[in-house]
């Protein structure tokens, strides 16, 4: 069983250069080995009679949600006010945890936002898509606008479970019940439609 992987960040003391020799991401100050960068320390024994000691970092790194960029996300809850929603996608590159986002009742449309009723426009479990135009502090969540046509609701279920179909930009029908539900739905762009 290998031993866990032991991480450091930039400026700590690694080791005695009479232990190892430096190697990627460190670098030698006083007789000593630091690491330069934040990762994983690794010691490898090569033909040289000391181990070389080099830090590496994650090859996958994390992709964060920044302004202007089109996300798809899940609606988590409504009220008067605003829609709280998972951010799950950034363009077509799914994340690797989800991140919180708000939707105002005034960043819903770009005309008419005086009238714009959130429960009319977005339901719990809705999938819609939308721009990042602020991204908040530690307290607060990302801030999003469906204030496009080409951004809002894609993908909508009907109280019977069933995926609803739009006909027109601000109602969704069920095809099994025939009931319409009113959503802000999204006029989505031939080169997002997967078949």
């Amino acid at each position: 069983m290998a031993p866990p992987a032991r991480y450091c960040i930039p400026g700590e003391r690694l080791c005695s250069t009479e232990e190892a020799t430096a190697g990627s991401g460190t670098y030698i100050r006083h007789g000593f080995i630091f690491s330069s960068l934040a990762g994983c320390l690794e010691r490898k024994n090569e033909d040289s009679e000391l181990p070389v000691v080099s830090v590496v970092r994650d090859s996958e790194s994390q992709l964060l949600p920044n302004v202007g960029a089109v996300v798809t996300c899940k609606v988590c809850s409504i009220n008067s006010r605003f829609a709280k929603v998972h951010i799950l996608y950034v363009g077509s590159t799914p994340l690797k945890s989800t991140f919180r986002g708000t939707i105002r009742r005034e960043d819903i449309r770009a005309t008419e936002k005086d009238k714009v009723e959130v429960y009319k426009s977005f339901r719990p479990s809705d999938i819609v898509l939308a721009k990042v135009i602020s991204l908040g502090d530690a307290q607060s969540n990302y801030l999003l606008s469906t204030a496009e046509n080409e951004l809002g609701v894609v993908v909508a279920r009907s109280e019977a479970g069933v995926q609803m179909v739009p006909i027109s930009w601000c109602e969704m029908q069920c095809p099994r019940t025939h009931t319409k539900e009113f959503r802000k739905v999204a006029r989505v762009q031939p080169q997002f439609l997967q078949t």
